[in-house]
């Protein structure tokens, strides 16, 4: 039978049930984007999973939780019963970001106990590891000391909803569902989207139920002594039109080889330790969540952005995350250039907004986006993402001195440059602009893409087109870097014409954008180049730019460190001085920590290192108190007070790529470390350790084809950098110490 016959005959099978009757097994159930902050979150390539501390995906649809493969929620429903529970909730441990540990208890009580004295008799162990398939195990373990009857049921349900329907979206109409069907050892769901494309999820038993009636399984289980039972089934998600035959493969297996996975990576990897347990927890936790994020997807890998909403490419995060992670790993990088270089734009379209040589903005693979419900396949309405490319093709070769890379990549970088000049800069005034051209794209589509993130100082909205002030600084940096690089393959006429078009640039961005009475440039010009004159922290990525005066730069960087900005928590995007200011929201007074790796790496450019310290401090107890031990994609600009934590954002993603990466640009920018591979130098200029640290040691620091070991010790206010060696030929270390 052929693939197109074997579908056929599969479909015909199905029985469609209508949208009332699908409720009955999971349908979605969510109004608005919710995270339960105590959420379990894994997450391994292109799947992931959300469930509560008991490990259930309950209620049925809930916002947010489930498991979610491309864009789409395979699993909406899994909840737990058990004879004589609800089961108490012992522990919820996540020791890897791909596995779960949950340790559940249920009383004698219904088994004869004293109520006076209900004792834990029956332990519930759950075991969940994520791959290319959710594997769950229990373990029921009996200290009743007498047999027992025992029962364990798990109910399922899948909606295969949208991940922009479970974020809040409510669409006119959906697909087809199918009524579930059922083998001994397999329960599975159907639904056929808009698109036309049948997609199934498969629940299979390596221990069949005893009974599966609906979409429940029920196992009885004779209980004695300590005898323990374990149970074991997998979730997955089958190939449209054509059924994959899947191997449970087991829980251990696939743990397995994960960890084999996972400490391949960490060998690649810088390694970074120090005297203090909690930083090096970050650190390690961090470096497991970048592995984690890591996707393989249309034959390249590339960082997704962050759990749950954004488990899809987006350009600018993929780019900041690798400019953060070349002192841990320049693989993460080149993955990003080649991918971004292959799906750059070739033609005009204003529905997606793509334009020739554009770096896309966000790929999604969803129903939705299939059935042309959002432009995002993918979407380009991204301002910054073309020229931040441009910085992270120079600064890779600055770390690795790949000349192979740069010459792949060279044309795609002329036509990133040409996009600048004839559609970045739409009226020709010499600025780059956007004004959206897509019904369902971004208003604003710079960082801060909320419909609100570019206000005035009382909350009205600039009229397009907008010229952001950082964005202005990424172009200048990116014609100054690839001048340098059209300079090393001897292409010098358009290394002059570069260099000159960026002093130019540079000029006007301190004549356009400078704002006297508020110490700091303005946020945008809006569409009449009138200055928007709201302090933010966009003006201090001009710091990183290299673009202001060493003055301008001086009273920047002291911005930043004002109560306005700094909340002892981290630096807020958005002074609480302006009236649109609230900590509360996405952009306007959050505090997002990738956002303050960028303000310190420029600060410290410019000489600033130590001042910055009191934000590297505040991040840095902000991750350890964190749950799991790991910065958020941001939370709340509320100032500091005596709690050991920052007030959390409801909606924050965990893990997020650029929040893991800041700790490592942080590190760079104190410590001064500064690659120049092509010429075989690696420059340590003035490092500082903060007060919380008294040595940090880097081993496997990748320049170049040479790895070197640095160890830093602080001495009172003065930290001292010692070479520990070097594996390889021809990089010479230059420590500088003023």
């Amino acid at each position: 039978m052929s693939p197109a016959a074997g579908a056929a005959a599969a479909t015909s099978r199905l029985h469609p049930v209508p949208m009332e009757e699908a409720v009955g097994y999971g349908a979605i159930e969510c109004a608005h984007e919710v995270l339960d902050e105590h959420a379990l979150v894994l997450t391994h390539d292109r799947l992931f999973l959300l469930v509560n501390q008991r490990g259930d995906i309950s209620p049925a649809g809930v916002c947010s939780f489930g498991l979610f493969q491309d864009d789409t929620r395979i699993l909406s429903h899994s909840a737990l019963s058990a004879c004589g529970g609800p089961p108490v909730l012992l522990s919820a441990q996540v020791p890897s970001p791909y596995e779960a540990q949950i340790d559940l208890a249920v009383k004698d009580l219904p088994f004869g106990g004293n109520p006076w004295d209900p004792k834990n008799v029956i332990h519930i162990r759950r075991e969940l590891v994520v791959a290319d398939r959710l594997v769950e195990r229990l373990t029921l373990t009996s200290y009743l000391g007498a047999p027992v009857d025992y029962w364990i049921e798990v109910t399922f349900g899948c909606d295969f909803a949208d991940i922009f329907e479970v974020r809040g979206w409510r669409r006119r109409e959906r697909g087809q569902y199918f009524a579930p069907g059922h083998r001994p050892d397999e329960l599975t769901f159907a639904y056929r989207g808009r698109d036309g494309r049948l997609l199934r999820s498969g629940i299979r038993f390596r221990d069949p139920p005893d009974r599966l009636a609906g979409t429940t399984a029920r196992w009885e289980i004779p209980l004695h002594g300590e005898r323990r039972v374990e149970l074991e089934w997998e979730v997955h998600a089958e190939d449209a039109e054509e059924r994959r035959v899947f191997q449970v493969r087991g829980l251990d297996e696939c743990r397995g080889t994960l960890r084999r996975v996972y400490e391949t990576w960490r060998g690649t990897c810088s390694h970074w330790s120090t005297d203090v347990d909690d930083f090096d927890t970050l650190l390690h936790r961090a470096t497991g969540d970048l592995r984690a994020l890591h996707v393989e997807m249309d034959g390249g890998a590339v960082l997704s952005a962050g759990i749950p909403w954004y488990s899809t490419i987006f350009g600018r995060d993929s780019i900041i995350s690798s400019l953060q992670t070349l002192p841990l790993n320049s693989g993460i990088a080149i993955d990003t250039l080649r991918y971004l270089a292959r799906h750059q734009g070739r033609r005009e379209d204003p529905f997606t907004e793509e334009q020739p040589g554009k770096i896309l903005h966000e790929l999604r693979r969803g129903e939705m986006a299939r059935a042309g419900e959002i432009p995002h396949i993918p979407y380009y309405g991204s301002i910054d993402a073309t020229p931040l490319w441009l910085v992270l093709l120079h600064e890779t070769w600055r770390w690795t001195g790949d000349a192979v890379l740069v010459r792949d990549l060279l044309p795609h970088a002329e036509r990133a440059l040409e996009w600048i000049d004839r559609f970045g800069d739409m009226d020709g005034d010499g600025f780059v602009e956007y004004a959206s051209t897509s019904e369902k794209g971004l208003r604003n589509q710079g960082w801060k893409d909320s419909g609100d993130g570019v206000p005035f100082p009382d909350g009205r909205l600039p009229e397009p087109p907008i010229a952001l002030v950082e964005v202005q600084g990424y172009v200048h940096d990116a014609k100054v870097r690839m001048a340098e690089l059209y300079r090393s393959v001897g292409q010098t006429e358009r290394a002059a014409a570069l260099r000159k078009e960026a002093a130019t640039l540079r000029d006007r961005i301190r004549a356009s954008f400078w704002l006297e009475e508020l110490d700091t440039f303005a946020l945008a010009l809006d569409g009449q180049k009138r200055p928007v004159p709201t302090a933010t922290t966009n003006a201090a990525h001009l710091l990183w730019s290299r673009v202001p005066t060493p003055a301008q730069a001086r009273r920047v960087a002291g911005r930043m460190l004002q109560p306005d900005f700094f909340s002892g928590w981290g630096i807020r995007t958005l002074s609480a001085v302006h009236p649109v200011f609230n900590p509360m929201s996405y952009h306007n007074g959050s505090v997002w920590p990738h956002d303050n790796a960028l303000v310190v790496l420029g600060m410290a450019l410019h000489g600033h290192a130590r001042a910055a310290l009191p934000v590297v401090r505040a991040l840095y107890e902000a991750g350890a108190h964190a749950e799991f031990q790991r910065l958020p994609e941001l939370f709340c600009g509320v100032t500091r007070g005596s709690g050991s934590h920052p007030v959390g954002y409801p909606v924050s993603c965990s893990p997020q790529a650029w929040a893991s990466g800041a700790l490592f640009m942080l590190l760079q920018a104190l410590l001064g470390i500064y690659p120049e591979a092509p010429a075989g130098v690696l420059h340590v200029r003035d490092p500082v350790l903060p007060d919380f640290l008294n040595e940090l040691t880097v081993a496997g620091l990748a320049v170049g084809r040479s790895r070197v070991a640095l160890q830093f010790r602080r001495h009172g206010s003065r930290t001292l950098a010692n070479l520990l060696g070097v594996e390889g030929d021809g990089l010479q270390v230059r420590i500088e110490l003023s």
